[in-house]
């Protein structure tokens, strides 16, 4: 996995045909047109999110679907998981979100 330019408050690397998007808690529209910049240039794009910025990424995946892309994409697959925190003693909640273009 190749890293490639960081913008404000999230992070991007590519994949072999799609493009990874780190959400954090950035103002969502900007993240959304970013998203949409970065799913101009692949097949697909995988939002990840964790803990507090999850509802972020869920908002950009619904901007992006149904808003700016209504009609040309989908929400492939979703993926909820959690791990632990081992200095809290507690867990993390993370999503994924692939979206693809049909």
């Amino acid at each position: 996995m190749e890293e490639s330019k960081e913008r404000a408050g999230h992070e991007q690397t590519e994949e072999s045909k799609g493009s990874v998007m780190e959400i954090r808690n950035d103002p969502v529209m900007q993240s959304a047109l970013d998203a949409l910049e970065i799913f101009g240039k692949y097949h697909e794009i995988i939002i990840k999110a964790r803990g507090n910025s999850i509802p972020n990424a869920v908002a950009v995946a619904n901007i992006l679907k149904d808003n700016m892309l209504k009609g040309k994409s989908k929400i492939h697959k979703i993926t909820v998981d959690s791990e632990p925190i081992q200095e809290m003693g507690r867990t993390m909640s993370n999503i994924e979100i692939i979206l693809k273009k049909i």
